[in-house]
């Protein structure tokens, strides 16, 4: 589950999961959310891995999105489906989605870029949070 709140001028994302998987896999969809209003009509036509080496969660999170920012903004492709396997040096993603076309996708927010401020990934009782600033 993922979801959107207010910061300034600026828009927060918080994801809750049960595995830190899915967090990040949830993370992904719900960057591109903020991007896409109708999120579920792209379709998953290009398909793309991603390693990113790291141990530490919190900068392993940011440099995901991060990452995630610029693929989207240099290749002009959104992304609707995630699957990231999280391991003690980095992450391997595969994500799917498809070039970004303004007659069938709903253009919602312009993130300029992903923040520290207010950065936090954690395991609760129940499984995992994470938030992040999102500079639009």
């Amino acid at each position: 589950m993922y979801e959107v709140f207010e910061h300034t001028a600026d828009l927060g994302l918080r994801i809750i999961a049960s595995d830190l998987n899915t967090l990040f896999a949830q993370a992904g969809k719900g960057f591109f959310s903020l991007v896409v209003e109708n999120i579920d009509d792209v379709r998953p036509l290009e398909h793309l891995t991603i390693k990113i080496e790291g141990e530490d969660l919190e900068y392993l999170f940011f440099d995901w999105l991060n990452e995630l920012l610029y693929i989207s903004e240099t290749k002009h492709l959104v992304f609707s489906e995630f699957t990231v396997n999280v391991d003690k040096t980095g992450l391997t993603a595969q994500i799917s989605g498809e070039k970004l076309d303004p007659s069938r996708h709903m253009l919602d927010h312009e993130v300029k870029a992903i923040t520290y401020h207010g950065l936090l990934v954690t395991e609760k009782e129940n499984g995992w949070l994470a938030e992040v600033i999102l500079d639009i």
